[in-house]
């Protein structure tokens, strides 16, 4: 799996990228942290739309399993707004 992932987090193709990015969605408490982490990290620049809605789709998921660690993550990277908006969509509603 993380050979596949690896090369999709840095491929050209942006569907790779938001597939890296999106693909544990729904692994809860099982989630890689590191690959999550890596593939958001290596990503957050991008101008695409879908790229940027995936970040904060993966974090905004995520949040339901572990809101400190995606408030950690947000409050410490520098992120587009719509990703901090997505990813934050939960844990406002706290």
């Amino acid at each position: 799996m993380r050979d596949f992932i690896e090369k999709w987090i840095y491929a050209d193709n942006i569907w790779l990228k938001r597939i890296s990015i999106i693909f544990q969605l729904k692994y809860k408490n099982e989630t890689n942290l590191e690959i999550l982490s890596q593939s958001i990290l290596e990503n957050k620049n991008s101008n695409e739309f879908f790229v940027n809605k995936a970040i904060g789709w993966a974090l905004r998921e995520y949040s339901k399993s572990d809101p400190k660690w995606v408030l950690d993550f947000v409050k410490h990277n520098s992120l587009s707004k719509l990703s901090e908006n997505e990813a934050l969509k939960w844990i406002n509603r706290l």
